[in-house]
């Protein structure tokens, strides 16, 4: 049950060859011109899973399975409460995604990711991800 006042966001943590998908948001939106990882609102009564499956093809045309939950994250902006959950996810097709309702889209090494300003929501997440060997390895496509 969606708490009062929190808009549910789920996101998409997409790997290639070791390199992460990131998005830019586009001008006239809420943290306009920040990366961020693809994702959006839950609908009424969607499931996390369906929604991130959605949004992902709706914003960057990519068909992805979403897989297991890696981070959850409550933060408050002055103008709203977002509850973030970040789920490992595949991409079915082997498709490049291409920015239909975000500004940019990018495919960045660990490293790369320093080099990007991402809201201030994603800082935790980012934090672990710059600290998760395991993740990079499993997601590079090396044996």
């Amino acid at each position: 049950m969606p708490e009062p006042g929190v808009i549910d966001v789920a996101a998409a943590l997409v790997f290639r060859g070791g390199l992460l998908l990131i998005t830019r948001r586009p001008h006239g939106k809420h943290l306009a011109g920040l990366w961020e990882f693809p994702g959006g609102k839950l609908a009424p009564g969607e499931s996390w899973e369906h929604a991130l499956a959605r949004e992902l093809l709706e914003e960057v045309d990519l068909r992805i399975a979403p897989g297991r939950l890696y981070e959850e994250v409550v933060h408050a902006y002055p103008e709203k409460t977002v509850r973030l959950r970040f789920f490992v996810c595949t991409a079915h097709d082997g498709g490049e995604p291409r920015p239909i309702e975000c500004e940019a889209v990018a495919w960045v090494g660990r490293e790369g990711l320093a080099r990007h300003e991402f809201p201030p929501a994603d800082a935790r997440l980012l934090k672990r991800l710059l600290a998760d060997d395991a993740l990079w390895v499993v997601n590079s496509g090396e044996a």
